[in-house]
């Protein structure tokens, strides 16, 4: 059995078609939920009175846990009666522990930051223990020749609703602040958080379960995935990306925290500017797609994981938002190519037999380096020597150069899976992503649009930073 095979009768296929559009809406809702765990939790953090090193670990603790969890991936499955039984019950769990976040503001209790770790931890944990059956799943439900295509323009239409989501709530924070309090604006977000996952979960729970077909040799352990590392492209690119993630963890929970704490951005200027990557987003995400298609997405990641040292690089004198704005344009746009053509990677190089415990072992082996470099870069930013006279401004130096040592010691490691991709320099590919020498020609680009009832996952927003 190969990756690209596609167990859909013709009984299913009209079903099949009916779960993308629901997929599409249940993704729509998943966005405004994003929008809020992701772009505002450590801003509330700040609120309750987080410090440098209690940021770092409420990003590291909650990952290390929930990585953890991806061992159980394909038990939970079979415990659960079925990946789509499993997600359901993943979604509510999400909705009731996202609900009394905001809460945190108003209790009399000495521990707050402790608390809110716990709550993002079981948080996280199901989303971690659902993520493999996800991605299972909904990869099935689409051809691999059009996958990148369609999760390109579907999270271009999701980028939408997370461009509106975090301007919505932006200017609702700024206001409610002079208005009411900040307080009040984040528990307000927070229950609508959990509110748009059990939308959500109304959603997925009217798409089809497809069954899974497992043979013998499609279990096997962690330690027998690990041991196969000299021989297997799939655990080379595994740790490449894994390498990437540490590097950009040791900085990534700290851009909010320069931005609000030391420069002193107002919620609606941190909102602009975790705007701009999400905006880029929306061109991007297709773009890569159309080109990973021809090309392959091996080739994708390594052309941006070459531009993703210089982010933080780009960080280091800019002190107020139009600049970083700027910075953040040219961010979006790489880190959307990365994203995208990560997951895709791992549907075209796994049987979909052994896609849940693979994408079970690449999000654990991806968690620890979480951990890593965000414990690491709690470690070092109180040892690291001020740069420009601010205290984050040394460890972005650092992050980048440990992008570039990953990039160019791993990447070379693993190559493409699909035998009909094009063989094209890095000079033409460059070429044509930005649209100056267009390498697919228009039959291609047409062929690659999708229809309407065609999404494909929920593409996490390009990062800050």
């Amino acid at each position: 059995m190969t990756p690209t095979d596609r167990r859909i009768s013709s009984d299913q296929e009209a079903q099949v078609q009916k779960s993308l559009t629901l997929c599409l809406r249940e993704g729509v809702a998943a966005q405004v939920m994003i929008g809020i765990a992701d772009y505002f939790l450590i801003p509330f953090a700040l609120l309750l009175g987080a410090g440098h090193h209690e940021i770092g670990f409420l990003v590291a603790v909650p990952n290390l846990i929930a990585s953890a969890f991806q061992f159980f991936a394909v038990k939970a499955v079979d415990w659960a009666g079925g990946r789509l039984r499993l997600l359901l019950m993943g979604f509510f769990v999400q909705a009731v522990f996202l609900l009394p976040i905001g809460l945190l503001s108003y209790l009399d209790i000495s521990r707050k930051i402790l608390v809110l770790t716990v709550l993002v931890t079981v948080f996280k944990s199901s989303g971690s223990l659902m993520g493999p059956a996800w991605g299972s799943l909904v990869s099935e439900y689409l051809p691999a020749q059009r996958r990148g295509a369609y999760f390109g323009v579907r999270s271009r239409l999701l980028g939408i609703t997370g461009l509106i989501n975090l301007s919505f709530w932006g200017v609702f924070l700024t206001v409610w602040k002079e208005w009411y309090s900040s307080a009040a604006g984040f528990l307000i977000m927070f229950m609508a958080a959990g509110i748009a996952r059990l939308i959500g979960t109304w959603y997925m729970a009217r798409m089809i379960d497809l069954p899974q077909h497992r043979k013998r040799e499609d279990e096997f352990t962690f330690w027998m995935f690990l041991r196969r590392f000299k021989e297997s492209n799939f655990v080379k690119y595994v740790f490449y990306v894994s390498g990437i993630t540490f590097a950009t963890n040791l900085s990534a929970p700290y851009f909010s925290v320069h931005m609000l704490r030391d420069l002193h951005f107002s919620y609606l200027s941190y909102m602009v500017v975790s705007l701009a990557p999400v905006v880029t987003g929306l061109i991007a995400f297709p773009i890569w797609g159309r080109h990973a298609d021809s090309v392959g997405n091996a080739r994708i990641l390594k052309i941006t994981g070459l531009f993703i040292p210089i982010i933080p690089l780009l960080w280091l004198i800019p002190r107020t938002p139009v600049p970083l704005v700027l910075v953040e344009l040219f961010s979006g746009f790489v880190w959307g190519g990365f994203n995208l053509c990560a997951i895709n990677f791992i549907y075209d190089a796994v049987a979909p037999a052994k896609r849940v415990r693979c994408l079970g072992y690449f999000n654990f082996i991806n968690g620890i380096a979480i951990f890593a470099g965000a414990a690491a870069g709690a470690w070092l930013v109180d040892r690291l020597p001020l740069t420009g006279g601010l205290p984050f401004l040394s460890l972005f130096i650092v992050s980048a150069g440990a992008r570039f040592l990953a990039n160019i010691s791993l990447a070379r490691h693993f190559k493409e899976v699909r035998a009909e991709a094009r063989a094209v320099s890095s000079t033409d590919l460059f070429f044509s992503v930005v649209g100056i020498r267009p390498i697919l020609g228009r039959d291609q680009e047409i062929v690659a649009l999708p229809s309407k009832s065609a999404p494909g996952f929920v593409e996490r927003p390009p990062r800050v930073g």
